[in-house]
């Protein structure tokens, strides 16, 4: 079984949770009465208000950085886990 790299997940998982902040930014602009999405962006990133040029950009980086947060924890479990099942799977 093949390992995971970090750094192609972690850019994969980056820009993807950036599209979907800019998809989740775009779904309140087009419908400004859901105020209970832009009440949980401003609990999921911090220092991002509704809606300016700066908390938008503060977004985005906050976005592309959860991305690689959660491929230094997932990378790591996935390629140990798949060592420690093959080795397992190995001894039977």
């Amino acid at each position: 079984m093949t390992s995971l790299r970090f750094t192609p997940t972690a850019l994969a998982l980056g820009f993807f949770l950036v599209i979907t902040f800019i998809l989740c930014v775009t779904w309140g602009l087009l419908f400004p009465h859901t105020s209970f999405q832009q009440a949980l962006l401003g609990a999921i990133f911090p220092g991002f208000a509704w809606l300016s040029w700066t908390s938008f950009l503060v977004g985005l980086v906050e976005a592309f950085l959860y991305g690689i947060f959660t491929a230094a924890v997932f990378v790591p479990l996935y390629n140990g886990l798949t060592g420690w099942t093959s080795k397992a799977s190995a001894k039977a």
